[in-house]
Order: structure tokens, then sequence, then C-alpha cells
């Protein structure tokens, strides 16, 4: 198996962790894709991603997987323990419905406002950008944090009592918030204890 990816932006590193969860990491050959100078947008690249996003998980018959949440399904296929998208029914629902919270209202929005409000990638790379929406998003990712930490409040990991792929986006997202200059509240003090024991994970601390 092959990953595109920009090591140290954060899609790419949910996929890193989910990699080392699994057992993996050593099964698959990193390509470096430069996005910081444009090497996503080449029609190269588009032909395995069209959306011109890392990463992307190419298989050994050619087959590419974008989208994390994507890969990490595949990952999780591959292998048993941990299990990162669930065990029953129940558990895969609760664990996709709380890792798209955590990829929509923090990863994302923080994404958001990092690419509109802020000088982002520089201007070879936002060329539109919309400040307003930004300046929304960066809102909306400090309401998830709110939201997160109430979520935390009974329960040790965000879809339960399991480690799940939610905790690794989350994480993720919070490392993008510090880039971005988006402080985590001081009330949330359970998302903080979280996302300590979160960075003593070997996946993660490696």
């Amino acid at each position: 198996m092959k990953i595109y990816d920009f090591e140290g932006f954060p899609n790419p590193a949910r996929v890193r962790i989910a990699l080392k969860e699994k057992g993996l990491f050593e099964d698959v050959e990193f390509v470096a894709i430069n996005v910081p100078g444009g090497e996503h947008r080449t029609a190269a690249f588009r032909a395995k991603n069209p959306a011109a996003t890392v990463p992307v998980l190419e298989l050994e018959d050619g087959t590419a997987i974008s989208e994390c949440t994507a890969i990490t399904e595949y990952l999780d296929s591959r292998t048993g323990e941990p299990e990162l998208t669930g065990k029953t029914p129940k558990e895969r629902a609760v664990v996709a419905m709380m890792q798209r919270r955590a990829e929509a209202g923090l990863l994302d929005a923080v994404g958001a406002y990092f690419h509109h409000a802020t000088p982002g990638l520089g201007p070879d790379i936002e060329t539109w950008q919309c400040p307003d929406w930004g300046q929304y998003q960066r809102d909306r990712a400090v309401e998830t944090m709110h939201y997160l930490d109430d979520v935390l409040a009974d329960q040790d990991y965000l879809a339960g009592t399991d480690f799940s792929v939610a905790d690794i986006t989350a994480y993720a997202g919070l490392g993008f918030a510090d880039f971005a200059g988006v402080t985590i509240p001081e009330t949330c003090t359970n998302l903080m204890e979280w996302r300590t024991r979160m960075a003593e994970r070997p996946s993660i601390a490696s």
C-alpha cells in the first residue's frame, strides 16, 4: 500500500495514527505530496483524487481511496483489535455520528477559518477567501469544543468506553486549532484532560 500525504497536516495525521493503532504503519510506503507548493493540484495527482486533497491510499491493484473516513474503514477491515469504527451495529453508528461531529464541527471548521480568515497557505494556494465565513467557522469550532467537553463529562472517549476514529479526528482537530490560533476555552477541563490522555497513546506519542 502507498499513502500520498504531507506529513504534519491534520488529515494525514489522522491516517498515520490509525495505521499505528492497527499495526499497519510498516506495511505502507509514504509518498510526499508538496501541498504548500501546489503539487496536490497537478493533473497527475488529480487522477488519483479529483478533490485534490491528501491523504490518498493506493492499494496494490491501483485502487485509490481518498477521504480519511473511507481509508480508516478499509484499514479497520484489514486486521482485528482495536476496532476503530466500532464492533456492533450500535457502536458503529455512534462512532460514525461522533466522528462526523468532530470532523465537521471542529477539524473542518478550523480548516475553513485557517483558509478563509488567515493568510492560510499563501496567495498562490488561497486563491479565493471569504473572511466572514472563516470567522463564523471559528466560532463554530469553539462551540464544538464546548460540546465535546460536555460529552466527555460522562465517558472516557467521544463514542463511549473505547478509543475510536472519533477520538483520532478530534485530536487532529485540536492540533490544527493550535496551529491556527483557536484556543480551547479554559472552562473545557474535560476536553483538556482527555487531550492529555490521548497524547500518551503510543500511536500519537510516537
